[in-house]
């Protein structure tokens, strides 16, 4: 008998204030294709607020943080369902550590971090998750981080079109940034409105239920457009997805 996948996850700020659920459902998906899945309570931020912000010292004390909490050898991976994170841990953690004693410890964790939707079906060779269920239509939002930070595009549209009772619609320019960009959205709020507003009218072509996508975040982003607009579609985290119908 082959031994459970040993998962350690790191849940996102955006997630553990104000989306415990999509955690929850992560947990709920990944114990249900057979993993062994723990949870660091000394976790905290990968640091991405602080970074993007240019508070590079702050950002640099966070990380390490999140080296101690997961560079321990009890785990087989490390898995998140935000790409923004994960991005954050691939890309920006190698510069900060690149020149410390710690480098060879970051490279041994960075190799088991993944995306939630890349763990299922790159590392563990799944497409379809056992009862899934949603009876709607559904389209995708290819999130920032995911698809030019991780190379994330086909893995979450593989996992979708096997979810029971989904129809996966393709929107125009679905490659084409939300508006959310963290600090961005704050500094040109005018321009991030606007950016959200092109990106909701494109789902809305499609006629889907839901706008789906790897990020809390910009879901969170469209999702403010969408209710002050009463806009007739819902926003859903690709974890919510999965781990609907059982």
């Amino acid at each position: 008998m082959m031994a459970k996948p040993v998962v350690d996850i790191f849940i996102p700020c955006f997630i553990d204030q104000l989306y415990p659920e999509t955690g929850l459902n992560m947990v709920k998906v990944l114990e249900r294709v057979g993993c062994d899945v723990r949870y660091n309570p000394n976790q905290t931020c990968c640091g991405q607020p602080a970074y993007n912000a240019g508070f590079l010292d702050e950002s640099c004390q966070v990380a390490h943080k999140f080296l101690d909490d997961f560079s321990a050898e009890t785990s087989d991976y490390i898995v998140s369902p935000s790409a923004s994170c994960v991005g954050m841990v691939r890309n920006a953690y190698a510069d900060m550590f690149v020149t410390t004693s710690k480098f060879i410890n970051y490279r041994n964790m960075e190799r088991k971090v993944f995306e939630f939707t890349e763990f299922l079906v790159d590392v563990l060779l799944i497409d379809t998750v056992p009862g899934a269920r949603l009876d709607g239509t559904v389209t995708y939002h290819d999130s920032c981080s995911a698809l030019r930070e991780c190379g994330i595009k086909e893995a979450p549209r593989r996992l979708l079109q096997n979810v029971t009772g989904l129809q996966l619609l393709e929107m125009p320019e679905t490659d084409t940034c939300c508006g959310f960009g963290g600090t961005f959205a704050v500094k040109f709020e005018s321009i991030s409105v606007a950016m959200a507003e092109q990106k909701v009218e494109n789902a809305l072509t499609t006629g889907a239920n839901y706008i789906v996508s790897t990020d809390t975040s910009c879901l969170m982003h469209l999702d403010g457009y969408i209710q002050r607009n009463n806009k007739p579609i819902k926003t859903m985290h690709i974890a919510d997805v999965l781990a609907s119908g059982w």
